[in-house]
């Protein structure tokens, strides 16, 4: 794994929406982190072009879940760490399988039902 200096994380403060009374003007505490990932000289190609292909050119985080300003700071760390974990996650390669065979016979034996089904819903031809 990698760790992603702290000098390439741009932060960006402003007041956070929601209830919070007269405090909710006048602190900054919503807190919001820009990873740009084209411009990262930490990430190898491997890594720029995963992040890239799940984020596109930079990864942006939000955190106003608390009214402390450093809380929220903590939080969108996290969140930003989770999104690249999950992205750089190895995926694995999907294994292609067969139907059951009693898979096969309950298709089969819902379509016959559902054929008689409709049959039944038909007027009487005069003829038969």
């Amino acid at each position: 794994m990698f760790s992603i200096p702290k000098d390439e994380l741009t932060w960006r403060f402003g007041p956070s929406g929601g209830p919070g009374g007269q405090h909710a003007n006048t602190a900054n505490t919503r807190a919001e982190v820009v990873f740009e990932i084209e411009e990262s000289p930490s990430l190898s190609e491997f890594h720029r072009d995963r992040l890239y292909q799940a984020f596109g050119p930079r990864l942006r985080v939000v955190a106003d879940d608390t009214r402390s300003q450093a809380r929220n700071r903590d939080i969108a760390l996290d969140r930003l760490e989770a999104k690249v974990a999950e992205a750089l996650k190895p995926q694995r390669k999907r294994r292609a399988t067969k139907p059951s065979r009693g898979s096969k016979e309950r298709r089969l034996k819902s379509k016959k039902r559902t054929t008689e089904l409709k049959n039944q819903r038909r007027t009487p031809s005069r003829y038969d």
